[in-house]
This record gives C-alpha cells, structure tokens and sequence, in this order.
C-alpha cells in the first residue's frame, strides 16, 4: 500500500519526493546520481493540488451525519 502523499509538508526540501521511499535529500537510495525530486508544493504554490486532474482530495472537515441529514430536499411529489 502506497503511503498518503502529503498536501503542504513543513519541509518539502528536505525530502525526495519521486517514489514511495521519501529518502532524505542528502542520502537518495535510487543511486548512480539521482537527484532530488522536488514537491509540486515546491514548483506550483500551496494550492498544488488544484491544477492536477483533481485525482487527489484534500482533507476537508465536513458537517456530522445529523446535521448533513437535515439540509437534504425530499424529491417533489407530482
């Protein structure tokens, strides 16, 4: 199982982002001169996310189940 790609990590830098490892940038384990990849929060802003195909959802808080339940409109009766 692949690990949760984090949104906005404190220190994007400090990683290689290109596989499931997430390596230190000092000690890449893909060897023979790899470099480091950076985080799209790196290239593209905070709002990285928003510009990709949406694949990936952020962590949104949402309303309990009781109060989901009662801004839902009953289907109109013809």
């Amino acid at each position: 199982m692949a690990k949760k790609f984090p949104l906005n990590p404190k220190h994007p830098e400090r990683i290689c982002w290109g596989c499931d490892r997430y390596c230190p940038a000092t000690s890449l384990a893909c060897g023979n001169g790899a470099d480091r990849t950076m985080h799209p929060a790196e290239l593209l802003g905070e709002d990285w996310y928003i510009f990709e195909d949406g694949s990936i959802d952020p962590v949104v808080e949402t309303k309990s189940p009781t109060e989901l339940d009662s801004g839902i409109q009953q289907p109109v009766q013809r």
